[in-house]
């Protein structure tokens, strides 16, 4: 072999290496930079937050953590119209976003109601059968309640586009993100449901049950109020 063609075996291993690291789809600082984005907006309370701390308070853990799945599912349905471009779509309408703001504030106005006249003995029904016990009607309650908030999709608009990398492939860092933003938030939720589940144990008086029956329901307004004042991106009023 002529010295022209004689390559050393450490430029070889670091192209090997360069190579390798070119074929994942996600960098690793830029994985870890939104992993620990999606911790600090999973701990935000918001609308996700007061559900769950709901139903963990209202059906104990085991039941109330099915209310996690349906706001599980919804984030998956942002995620898949931010990527699909319907997101921008969203953002854009002025029609569309007030549409679903307004059922989303309505909603959260009736869970709120519902929290405050529900009665104290209906908060010891962690091993009943009632029927908003079971599992459907739990993973709809949550499924409802983040996908009709429209902030979330602009939201998700706004920060997933700054770590994806254009000359990587697109669907498998949605899928990572998607699973990261995932994994962190039941976590989180899990942490909301069973801290309410214990406070259930602990209060079984019914004045301290209908105490946190009207503040989880004060709560569900806070966050229907707070939606109600969110204006789409880039919206402003006109000029004098």
């Amino acid at each position: 072999m002529s010295g022209e063609n004689w390559v050393p075996l450490d430029n070889m291993a670091a192209c090997v290496r360069c190579n390798c690291l070119d074929t994942f789809p996600m960098l690793l600082d830029t994985w870890i930079s939104f992993f620990v984005a999606c911790w600090v907006i999973s701990l935000s309370p918001g609308a996700g937050a007061v559900a769950s701390m709901s139903s963990g308070l209202n059906y104990g853990f085991r039941r109330g953590y099915w209310n996690a799945l349906g706001l599980q599912l919804a984030l998956v349905l942002q995620i898949g119209i931010v990527a699909t471009g319907l997101g921008a779509v969203l953002a854009a309408s002025e029609l569309a976003f007030s549409v679903i703001k307004w059922f989303g504030v309505a909603y959260l106005v009736y869970l709120g109601w519902k929290q405050w006249v529900a009665p104290p003995a209906a908060v010891a029904v962690e091993s009943g059968d009632a029927a908003h016990g079971r599992p459907w009607p739990l993973v709809m309650r949550g499924f409802i309640v983040n996908a009709s908030n429209p902030k979330a999709i602009v939201f998700i608009l706004a920060v997933l586009p700054q770590f994806l990398d254009p000359a990587r492939p697109l669907l498998a860092q949605y899928l990572i993100l998607a699973a990261t933003m995932i994994t962190v938030n039941l976590v989180v939720m899990a942490g909301y449901t069973g801290l309410a589940a214990r406070v259930l144990r602990l209060l079984r008086e019914p004045h301290q049950q209908r105490l946190l029956n009207r503040s989880f329901g004060g709560l569900f307004v806070a966050a229907a109020l707070l939606l109600a004042t969110v204006r789409r991106a880039g919206h402003a009023a006109p000029g004098p």
